[in-house]
């Protein structure tokens, strides 16, 4: 694999539920409509559980994930291609903690901050229409 070994975790104020927060990152439906330059390859289940395995590309980049945990408050891909490492997301009500390792060419502090504020917009804008 080409690129350097890359690490960062970060963790955010979200006004949102653990519930919320939960669905947003494991219902591909609302996954897909906050997750910031990533296209889905077709065939995605409609829920991320322990085993799902898919593919996003981030521009001609192709990042497979592989859910190696799926839990009430956990979620954990293990990736190959474009990134080869992991990310893990950790959240309770009003809070959402990232982790990612990997190596990669792709700039994933970058992703990663921009994938986390992308979220607590997502959360936001969808608590003020409940």
């Amino acid at each position: 694999m080409l690129g350097n070994f890359q690490h960062s975790q970060l963790r955010i104020e979200i006004e949102a539920s653990a519930s919320a927060i939960h669905d947003s990152l494991l219902r591909t439906e609302k996954l897909e409509k906050w997750l910031i330059g990533q296209r889905f390859a077709p065939g995605i289940p409609d829920e991320l559980t322990t085993g799902v395995e898919f593919t996003t590309w981030t521009g001609a980049i192709a990042i497979h994930h592989r859910v190696d945990v799926a839990k009430a408050n956990c979620l954990r891909l293990l990736l190959s291609g474009g990134i080869d490492g992991f990310h893990e997301w950790y959240w309770g009500d009003g809070w959402v903690q990232s982790r990612i390792e990997g190596i990669s060419l792709l700039p994933l502090n970058l992703g990663q901050t921009i994938s986390l504020l992308s979220l607590r917009q997502f959360l936001a804008e969808s608590h003020s229409k409940v």
